[in-house]
């Protein structure tokens, strides 16, 4: 399978594909932290998504893709998106700063659309509960990292086309980290997470939004062996 990760700078989802065998490549207008950039192809996805492309990876691989892609997996920005920012777009309170945020929304929403109308056969596309809920349509699933093996709540909504809802690998208790430090039970709030080292991170670290975007690899595995088995 020919498979593009579209915004996926971690490389989660394109090295669980290549450990099947694919040829998955990520694209972002970011570097790759994935280790990887042999796979990954910085600057814009949209040129590339219609497949029928030629690009060169950071790696300096060469690659013509002749055809649609097999599998196109997209994961747009959602900044402007999610319900958790609503609250900046009151004009009342805002003025001319929510009147851009509207208009950052509604391009946010375009570049969304531009996955999900793309010349693939298999399209999945991902983002956080948000306006595209209501704005486009409801996902075909909700999905959590606690039902691959990872102790976080993050609901993740996923739009599909020719492509079967996700089955949970490994469904675990996800961890609650209250506004103060504390872990434990429902009580507490999900925005939280750690770092690398373990550390808690308040909502409002600037690490915080970056790791919470990455796909984590239960999720990822369960894409590529999931996805990957229907799409040959």
């Amino acid at each position: 399978m020919k498979v593009l990760v579209a915004c996926e700078e971690s490389q989660a989802v394109c090295k669980a594909f290549r450990e099947l065998g694919h040829e998955a490549y990520s694209c972002d207008i970011q570097d790759c932290s994935g280790g990887h950039p042999e796979w990954h192809i910085k600057g814009d996805a949209l040129p590339l998504i219609n497949g029928n492309c030629e690009f060169i990876t950071v790696g300096g691989v060469n690659v013509a893709i002749d055809g649609q892609w097999d599998l196109l997996i997209a994961h747009p920005p959602c900044t402007y998106l999610t319900v958790s920012g609503n609250a900046w777009f009151s004009v009342a309170r805002y003025g001319n700063k929510a009147l851009q945020r509207m208009e950052d929304r509604q391009e946010a929403a375009r570049f969304f659309m531009q996955f999900i109308n793309a010349d693939c056969d298999h399209i999945a596309v991902e983002n956080p509960i948000g306006y595209m809920n209501t704005h486009y349509r409801k996902p075909d699933q909700i999905i959590q990292p606690y039902m691959f093996g990872h102790p976080i709540a993050k609901s993740t909504c996923l739009w599909l086309k020719n492509l079967p809802t996700l089955v949970p690998t490994n469904i675990v208790e996800p961890e609650r980290i209250h506004s103060k430090g504390r872990t434990g039970g429902y009580s507490g709030t999900s925005w939280f997470c750690r770092d690398e080292n373990g550390k808690i991170l308040s909502w409002n670290d600037p690490k915080t939004a970056k790791l919470r975007s990455k796909t984590y690899e239960g999720v990822a595995k369960a894409m590529a062996e999931q996805w990957g088995g229907e799409t040959d």
